[in-house]
């Protein structure tokens, strides 16, 4: 097979662009934070190799119990982890929960900041929840939060071949203009838990079929 064009993986890209749009012209966060940037970082911290269902189960008790950031920074992550023990490493998160609270108050006067490398200062936070956090809560786009979904969807449509979630970032980064940057992570979390799924994607009747290369043979 011949290798593909810088030109042509762009106007490919593109397409995958333009095509999402219409399918999800109106795609948001699946997590929910009451508007609230703090609530949102540490619902995004909380979703790490957990579904947002699942963390959308636990944060109205979290926030019954710990309304303010000053509440989550006195609190005993015990007790934290009562509350969210039903996610995956929920003893890691309640500890980070608290020291990330605990350092939004004492360095951030209980607010979120808003850059990239400030947020991932954050304790269970890093560059992906952080870009995360900054499109969400803020409207600044820094970069594309390359979560699994959208991991396993730029090395199916061949848009990066790299190991790290970090390197795959900065190939879709390199390959799209960065007014594409803001759309790419709703949307594809999207398309990879409805299409393009982890086991067994959904190809025969997925609407960029055309244009995957990995069409029939993803695992």
């Amino acid at each position: 097979m011949a290798r593909e064009s810088k030109k042509a993986k762009l106007a490919r890209a593109l397409e995958v662009a333009a095509r999402m749009n219409e399918h999800y012209p109106a795609a948001e966060c699946a997590l929910h934070y009451w508007g609230d940037p703090f609530k949102l970082t540490i619902a995004v911290l909380l979703s790490a190799q957990t579904t947002d269902k699942g963390v959308n189960k636990v944060t109205p008790a979290l926030w019954e119990r710990y309304p303010t950031v000053a509440d989550l920074a006195a609190a005993d992550p015990a007790e934290v982890g009562e509350i969210i023990r039903t996610i995956g490493f929920f003893r890691t998160k309640a500890a980070n929960c608290v020291k990330c609270a605990q350092l939004v108050l004492s360095e951030y006067g209980g607010e979120i900041p808003r850059t990239i490398d400030e947020l991932q200062k954050l304790p269970g936070v890093g560059r992906k929840t952080a870009n995360v956090v900054l499109n969400e809560a803020f409207g600044i786009v820094e970069g594309i939060a390359v979560d699994t979904h959208v991991f396993r969807i730029a090395h199916r449509l061949k848009f990066s071949a790299s190991d790290t979630p970090a390197k795959t970032e900065n190939d879709l980064l390199a390959l799209y203009p960065r007014e594409y940057w803001g759309p790419v992570n709703h949307q594809w979390v999207l398309f990879g838990r409805e299409t393009c799924i982890a086991r067994k994607p959904k190809c025969a009747e997925c609407f960029l079929a055309d244009l995957c290369p990995s069409f029939g043979k993803a695992q």
